[in-house]
């Protein structure tokens, strides 16, 4: 499912003639924007608040969010399921169930 999701956000863009500017650099910098945009329907508002006030554009801009993350993963060759796989692999090790149940402290604070 993953492969045929990022073949439709491939196929929208390349469309558009915008692989052009779609560089692993200018990719990373529009993520970052985007989780910015995100971030801006929490701001001076509890979470409850703005889900319920915002849900919509936190919707639309997780949408980009997941989008710019999809076409960097593409454009370097990175599977997405496996890159998430490794990564909860590794964050099993530094956060053990017995010491990080129930905490929000970093891995090296346990």
């Amino acid at each position: 499912m993953m492969d045929k999701l990022i073949q439709k956000i491939v196929e929208f863009r390349d469309s558009r003639n915008w692989r052009q500017f779609h560089n692993p650099k200018d990719l990373a910098i529009s993520l970052s924007i985007e989780a910015s945009e995100l971030l801006e329907n929490f701001q001076w508002k509890t979470s409850d608040v703005s889900v319920t006030v915002n849900f919509e554009r936190i919707q639309e801009e997780l949408a980009d969010v997941l989008i710019y993350a999809l076409l960097l993963s593409n454009e370097l060759n990175i599977k997405p399921e496996q890159a998430i796989i490794d990564k909860i692999k590794k964050n099993e090790e530094k956060y053990p169930i017995e010491k990080a149940y129930g905490s929000n402290k970093k891995y090296n604070e346990l």
